[in-house]
């Protein structure tokens, strides 16, 4: 089944950084558009971050604006994220689709990982 893979999470102080990394087993991501998604225990999904494959366009949620970065290389999707806060708490998952800028519109991708666990705590 074609899958994404999420890896870099763990447990992180608050005001401390983390690296989340999206790629796709045996495929280059670099022709898909890429959302960024958390989903905190008791709580809706929650778009993060996207990045377009036509040129670049990067979006960011308001609540992580400033604190995060999206990136890409040839094979991989990043979400550098920043002075991590307790809130950001949660699973972080990636998902890809081609040919369409789907950003928040999470019913519009293709491919999802299994995501990632982010903990931000003392």
């Amino acid at each position: 089944q074609e899958q994404l893979v999420e890896s870099g999470g763990g447990l992180v102080q608050p005001g401390r950084s983390l690296r989340l990394s999206c790629a796709r087993s045996g495929f280059t991501l670099d022709s898909y558009n890429i959302g960024w998604f958390r989903q905190a225990p008791w709580q809706e999904r929650e778009w993060v971050s996207c990045i377009s494959s036509k040129d670049g366009s990067t979006y960011f949620a308001d609540s992580v604006k400033g604190r995060f970065n999206i990136f890409r290389d040839n094979a991989k999707v990043y979400l550098q994220m920043n002075v991590l806060r307790p809130e950001d708490t949660g699973t972080y998952y990636c998902a890809a689709v081609r040919g369409y800028f789907a950003c928040k519109d999470y019913v519009k991708y293709d491919y999802w990982g299994q995501g990632t666990q982010v903990t931000v705590s003392s």
